[in-house]
C-alpha cells in the first residue's frame, strides 16, 4: 500500500476502534439494563434487537446516500445521530422508560450501519491486490474498543443515580472524538456511475452464487455471534458470575474478533479466501464446543474468545469474497443489500437470544449454533468445487 493508502486505512482503524467502543459498551451492559426496566424478563434483550433493526433498517438508504454524496460526510453524520441516541438513552433511564430505552438503541443502531462502512472505504483507498488486507487492518481497530467500551460502562455505571445513564454519556463523547478523526478521513469521491445508479438489476447480483457465500458467510457468522454474545452476560449472572466478569469476557471476545485483523489479509492472500471462510466456521464450532463442557468464567472466556476468532476469519473473507460479486456502477447497493441480510440475521438472532437463554438455557443455545456452521461449510464447499477458480 502507498503512504497514503496507509494513512487512510490508519484513520478507518482509529474509526473502527472507536465505533467498537460504542458497541462493546452497549453489548455489555445491554441486557443488564432491560433485566433492571422490564417486567417480562424475556425480552430483556430487546433493546439488542431494536439496536440490530436500526442498523437493519438504515443500511440501504445509507448505503444509496454515502454513494451519492461520499464516505465522509456520510460516517461525520453517523456519529452525530449516535451522540443523539446517547441522548434518548440517558432519557430513558431517568425515565425508566424501557419502550423508549428500546428507540435509543434502535437510534444507535444506525451509527452502527454507517460505521460498518469503514471496511467497503478500506478497500476503496487501497489498490486492487490489497483489499483484503487492508480490510482485514481496519477491523483489527476493533481492538481497542473491546477493552475501551466495556471499560466505560464500569467507569460509568455508577455516576449518577440510575445505572449505567453515566455510560451513555460517556459513549456519547467517545462518538465526538469519531467525528473529529472522520473530518480527517481521504476516501475516493463516488463515480460519476456510481451517482447515477446503473449496471444490472438488484435482484441478478444477488442470486449470483459469489454474493450467496459471501452474503451467507457474513450473515450466518454475524448472527451466531451475535446470539452467544448477547446472552453472555445474562448467562453469567444466571451461574451467579458478577458483571465486571462478564465485561471481562466481552472485552476478551472483542479482542478475538478483532486481534486477527492483522493477518486475516494475509491468510486470505496465502490460502485464499473459501478456505479462510472454512477454517471459521471450524473456529467457531469448537467456541460453542467449549461452552457446552462448563459454566465458570475459564469455559465462558475461552468460548467467547473462540467464537469471536471464527467470527473474524467468517466476516473479512465474506466481506473480500463480495466486492468480486459488483462493478462500481453496482458498488452502493450491493454493499447495502449484503450488509441489509448480516442486519436482518442479527435482528433475529438478537431476539432470540434472551427468550433462549432464559427458557432453553446457555447449552441449548450453543448446540443450536453447530447444525448452522454446518450449512455454511457445505455451501462454501459447494461453491468451491462448482464456481471456483
Amino acid at each position: 500500500m502507498t503512504q497514503t493508502s496507509y494513512r487512510d486505512v490508519f484513520l478507518l482503524a482509529c474509526c473502527q476502534a472507536l465505533l467498537l467502543t460504542n458497541a462493546a459498551g452497549l453489548i455489555s451492559m445491554n441486557a443488564l439494563v432491560g433485566y433492571s426496566l422490564v417486567d417480562v424478563k424475556t425480552i430483556a434483550t430487546l433493546g439488542a434487537t431494536t439496536y440490530v433493526l436500526g442498523s437493519a433498517l438504515s443500511t440501504m438508504p445509507m448505503s444509496l446516500w454515502m454513494g451519492r454524496v461520499g464516505r465522509r460526510r456520510g460516517f461525520m453524520t453517523g456519529a452525530l445521530i449516535n451522540v443523539g441516541g446517547c441522548a434518548i438513552a440517558v432519557a430513558a433511564l431517568s425515565l425508566k422508560s424501557f419502550a423508549l430505552y428500546c428507540v435509543a438503541t434502535a437510534v444507535i443502531g444506525i451509527y452502527n450501519a454507517i460505521g460498518l462502512q469503514y471496511r467497503f472505504a478500506a478497500a476503496e483507498v487501497a489498490a486492487p491486490a490489497d483489499k483484503a488486507r487492508a480490510i482485514s487492518l481496519v477491523l483489527a481497530g476493533g481492538i481497542v474498543g473491546g477493552f475501551l467500551g466495556p471499560a466505560i460502562t464500569r467507569w460509568g455505571r455508577d455516576l449518577f443515580a440510575a445505572p449505567f445513564l453515566g455510560s451513555f454519556v460517556m459513549l456519547a463523547g467517545v462518538a465526538l472524538v469519531a467525528l473529529a478523526v472522520q473530518s480527517q478521513v481521504h476516501v475516493p469521491k463516488p463515480h460519476a456511475a456510481e451517482r447515477a445508479g446503473g449496471g444490472r438489476p438488484l435482484r441478478v447480483i444477488v442470486r449470483q452464487p459469489v454474493f450467496v457465500v459471501a452474503a451467507l458467510s457474513g450473515a450466518l457468522g454475524y448472527g451466531l455471534m451475535n446470539l452467544l454474545m448477547t446472552a453472555t452476560p445474562l448467562a453469567m449472572d444466571f451461574c451467579s458470575l458478577p458483571y465486571a466478569q462478564a465485561a471481562f469476557v466481552i472485552s476478551w471476545h472483542v479482542v478475538g474478533m478483532y486481534a486477527p485483523g492483522f493477518f486475516t489479509g494475509s491468510l486470505i492472500d496465502r490460502f485464499g479466501v473459501l478456505n479462510v471462510i472454512l477454517l471459521g466456521v471450524v473456529v467457531m464450532a469448537a467456541g460453542a464446543a467449549v461452552a457446552l463442557t462448563g459454566n465458570t468464567l475459564t469455559h465462558f472466556l475461552v468460548a467467547l474468545v473462540l467464537v469471536g476468532v471464527g467470527w473474524n476469519f467468517m466476516y473479512t473473507g465474506g466481506t473480500a469474497l463480495l466486492t468480486e460479486s459488483y462493478a462500481p456502477a453496482e458498488k452502493a447497493r450491493t454493499q447495502g443489500a449484503n450488509d441489509f441480510i448480516v442486519f436482518s440475521t442479527m435482528a433475529v438472532s438478537s431476539f432470540a437470544s434472551g427468550a433462549m437463554v432464559s427458557a432453553a438455557g446457555w447449552e441449548a443455545m450453543n448446540w443450536s449454533a453447530l447444525p448452522v456452521l454446518a450449512v455454511v461449510a457445505v455451501t462454501v464447499v459447494w461453491y468451491a468445487r462448482r464456481f471456483a477458480k
